[in-house]
């Protein structure tokens, strides 16, 4: 096999018509070159220099080897290129899953920002509901997941969690609900209400059971729904209350009245999650900050929830 690091010598030596003028201009000594020379014929198999006067010239296949180092010194200057890019961040990859709360309030922004900072960086985006991400996460099919976990629930085999949000719930209420007349409301306030189920079974609907499991009660649910928006349908036709976390409410519905509810406040806790042995790339890393700067983007949105 022909050393590629040879074969760029050799090139320093056919353009340079000597070993000595070669190895000046390297910074080696004639003799560590004329042994490279000696090893790289010894590889092909065949005389590649012969000598002129006080220089050398390439034989036919010193000529071939030539133009094929001119053309791999070329792909390494473009393969060194490529790799300083990447390691500044200025280019790279980046697998994310995410699900459908999350994308207009924080995946949507992040991303954009991380187009307007690191132009050349690509992300591939894959909606992860209802599919659990986190066997995706630990093969290494996607770098990063936003995930909804309980703080108990973070000790997964090959995966690192970084905390990006406490999603609060809010009641939502018919418009003309007793209840709306009222700017904060307890959690027992509902107690005696039928129910529109917001969530399905899961890490989303835990919370409000066990919110209301430590106010005394549990959730008498009507109705079900799949979604957000469908659940503040049926809230505004009438048929019971729900309560529905701040990433559900961009653009509530008309026909309800959404209020902040305490003793206790509901929470989903929102994580970026990353594997644990995955090398910290700057694409990655750039993914990740976008993410927290989109977080504290909602913040003041978040503070002021609870119109009608």
């Amino acid at each position: 096999m022909l050393d590629i690091r040879r074969m760029q010598v050799f090139r320093a030596v056919v353009t340079s018509g000597s070993v000595t003028a070669a190895a000046r201009n390297l910074g080696y000594t004639p003799s560590a070159v004329s042994q490279q020379m000696a090893a790289l014929e010894k590889e092909a198999g065949i005389a590649l220099l012969e000598r002129t006067g006080r220089g050398v010239r390439p034989t036919d296949a010193g000529r071939l080897l030539t133009e094929y180092a001119v053309a791999i010194g070329k792909h390494v200057a473009e393969a060194e290129t490529a790799l300083a890019e990447l390691r500044a961040g200025r280019t790279g990859r980046v697998s994310m899953r995410y699900f459908t709360t999350a994308g207009t309030a924080l995946v949507a922004p992040a991303i954009a920002a991380l187009r307007r900072e690191q132009p050349r960086v690509k992300v591939e985006l894959k909606l992860s509901d209802p599919d659990d991400p986190m066997p995706e996460v630990q093969g290494g099919q996607a770098d990063i997941a936003l995930v909804v976990r309980p703080g108990g629930q973070l000790d997964v085999d090959g995966v690192r969690f970084i905390h990006l949000l406490d999603d609060r719930y809010h009641a939502v209420l018919p418009a003309g609900h007793r209840l709306a007349a009222k700017p904060l409301l307890e959690l027992t306030d509902l107690a005696e209400e039928p129910w529109v189920a917001s969530e399905s079974p899961g890490p989303c609907l835990d919370p409000i059971l066990e919110a209301c499991g430590s106010a005394g009660y549990s959730p008498d649910f009507v109705v079900e729904s799949g979604d957000y928006a469908t659940a503040q349908g049926f809230v505004a036709a009438g048929l019971g209350v729900s309560l529905v976390p701040q990433l559900g409410l961009d653009g509530h519905h008309s026909g309800v009245a959404v209020r902040p509810v305490h003793n206790p406040v509901p929470v989903r806790s929102i994580y970026a999650a990353v594997r644990g042995g995955a090398p910290d790339s700057p694409a990655l890393r750039g993914l990740v900050g976008a993410l927290r700067d989109a977080v504290a983007q909602l913040r003041p949105a978040a503070e002021g929830a609870g119109a009608a």
